[in-house]
């Protein structure tokens, strides 16, 4: 295959009484024409009292074998709160999603596979490796709202509405050209303690962590949305390449 593969885990949906397993299109789209590698999707597995760890079912390392990295995605969904300790509140939670991305993880840094996290993707690679969340960031004292407003029309929603800083020197403001631009916000959870081995990229005016890496290798979560101005933002196709150039050297 000419193009490098990606994995991407799937969230678990339910349309009537049926689950359903999917990506939304837009991190496909950006995967394939943003990074121009060949997305693979992996289904979740097991569901109420037979949810199981994917490393129970199948060789994981089998499959990762075949792909030369891994992409996270965001999901209307959140990490569930006893992976970090939380309190259990009132929000939507993915525990099959839960049950595939944190074994994956594990295994694909461990590889030293190139790894790209957006979103609730950012949020998994910071618990993976013993973070924590703010669970509800417009209810802690210093922070703003970072969710989306509802009402508005969805390409507004994904609008660019605030601005990060880029550490100086580190691997986002290398890969984008620039110490502070423009992102969007849609999300109410966010890091609150720092998972080991990782290190700040980026913050908004806030305060509130926006980008994390790790030392040796290419590892890099965003807390924004890059994947739906790929097309249209320099710093959101800058990311992408960057992944896509991690990949091929893979």
């Amino acid at each position: 295959m000419s193009r490098p593969v990606v994995l991407i885990p799937c969230d678990v949906k339910r349309y009537g009484e049926y689950p359903f397993h999917c990506v939304g299109e837009k991190y496909i789209n950006a995967v394939a024409h943003g990074a121009g590698a060949m997305p693979l999707l992996m289904p979740a597995w097991g569901r109420g009292a037979e949810l199981r760890e994917l490393t129970d079912l199948f060789d994981l390392d089998a499959i990762l074998d075949r792909v030369h990295g891994v992409f996270l995605p965001g999901s209307t969904s959140n990490v569930h709160p006893h992976r970090y300790g939380g309190a259990d509140l009132d929000m939507l939670h993915d525990e099959q999603r839960d049950a595939v991305v944190f074994p994956l993880i594990e295994r694909a840094l461990s590889r030293g596979l190139p790894l790209l996290a957006v979103c609730r993707g950012l949020q998994e690679l910071n618990v993976a490796l013993g973070g924590t969340l703010h669970p509800r960031i417009h209810e802690v004292p210093g922070y703003l709202d970072h969710r989306e407003n509802d009402e508005l029309p969805r390409d507004a929603q994904y609008g660019l509405v605030h601005a990060v800083d880029a550490v100086h020197g580190g691997m986002l403001a290398d890969l984008v050209g620039a110490k502070r631009f423009l992102v969007n916000s849609l999300h109410a959870q966010g890091i609150a303690e720092l998972g080991a081995g990782l290190r700040v990229e980026a913050r908004a005016e806030d305060g509130l962590i926006e980008a994390v890496s790790m030392v040796g290798g290419w590892v890099l979560g965003v807390q924004w949305h890059p994947e739906w101005h790929f097309t249209d933002d320099t710093a959101s196709a800058k990311l992408f390449a960057g992944f896509g150039e991690a990949l091929r050297a893979a």
